[in-house]
């Protein structure tokens, strides 16, 4: 049985160079691992069925869109290996609805949201003037589960009309009718984050709702009063969630208060500023690929 200490497996192009920079990682500090993409999950499925190789710990990042992967990391799950992320937390981070009040009760700030059934559950609904008003205008409509990259999201939303037609596109999902939080601005930038959390580690940008530009947070920033309780907020979020890699956004308000408003995004996009205009700063992301490389190699070890 050949032994690996990581596989990594993924299937998203635009992951290529992310996958490069953690093989890098990964190699640097002597890890054993193997990349696969989706033409070889067939094969590598079927070795693992017939144990013919064996994993100390895997990094996912293809199960949520291939059944052949999913297929793989459960079968991984079964046997003890640790996968970064553990499917079924994967499935219930993936649910706005359940964070936003998983999220509540820990005691987060998060916009004001009002949760409906799925169309095909409920085609008519009731909301009062009063919590049409409290929403504002212009106000966000998402649904619950389909969000992935921005996916039938509504962020200029007016009235009932608009929730009527919309929540019509993903029938069977439920709906978030929410606050649009707008944030203050901090030195000529609006006050709007996207931290990471990897493994206890968390790595704070700045991220402009409004281009999608990430900047890193500087060393000066990170030690102010406010970026440490992002720090805090995203150790919270990981008690929810229990994910050892994902991101969120955190915005500050000009009440006082850092409002989390994405939840949790358990499939982080990891493209490069260098290559992409809305792409995460490269040394950030080479922060976050030596952090996983650190993590999985601490975790082979136990597994051996």
């Amino acid at each position: 049985m050949r032994t690996i200490d990581c596989a990594v497996f993924f299937e998203w192009e635009y992951d290529e160079d992310f996958i490069s920079i953690l093989a890098a990682r990964l190699a640097a500090r002597k890890v054993s691992y193997a990349v696969y993409r989706p033409g070889e999950f067939g094969s590598v499925g079927d070795d693992l069925k017939r144990n013919r190789i064996r994993f100390r710990t895997a990094i996912d990042r293809a199960s949520d869109v291939d059944e052949n992967c999913e297929s793989i990391v459960k079968l991984a799950v079964e046997r003890g290996v640790h996968v970064v992320n553990d499917p079924p937390k994967m499935e219930h981070s993936s649910d706005k609805a359940s964070m936003h009040l998983e999220f509540i009760t820990a005691g987060l700030y998060v916009p004001y949201t009002i949760i409906i059934s799925p169309y095909s559950a409920e085609q008519e609904i009731r909301l009062s003037l009063n919590e049409l008003a409290r929403l504002g205008r212009p106000f966000i409509i998402k649904p619950a589960n389909t969000t992935g990259g921005g996916i039938g999201v509504v962020t200029g939303a007016e009235n009932l009309h608009d929730v009527i037609e919309t929540r019509k596109h993903h029938a069977h999902d439920k709906y978030l009718l929410q606050q649009k939080i707008e944030p203050i601005v901090i030195s000529g930038r609006r006050a709007w984050f996207r931290p990471f959390f990897v493994f206890d580690r968390v790595f704070v940008c700045w991220w402009d709702d409004t281009t999608h530009i990430y900047e890193t947070a500087t060393e000066s920033e990170l030690g102010s009063r406010e970026l440490q309780e992002i720090t805090g907020i995203m150790r919270k979020i990981r008690s929810v969630c229990g994910l050892d890699f994902f991101s969120t956004e955190v915005a500050a308000t000009r009440e006082g208060k850092f409002v989390v408003i994405d939840y949790v995004n358990e499939m982080c996009d990891m493209r490069l500023k260098s290559r992409h205009f809305d792409g995460v700063p490269d040394d950030v992301v080479g922060l976050i690929a030596d952090r996983l490389a650190f993590s999985v190699k601490k975790l082979a070890g136990k597994a051996k």
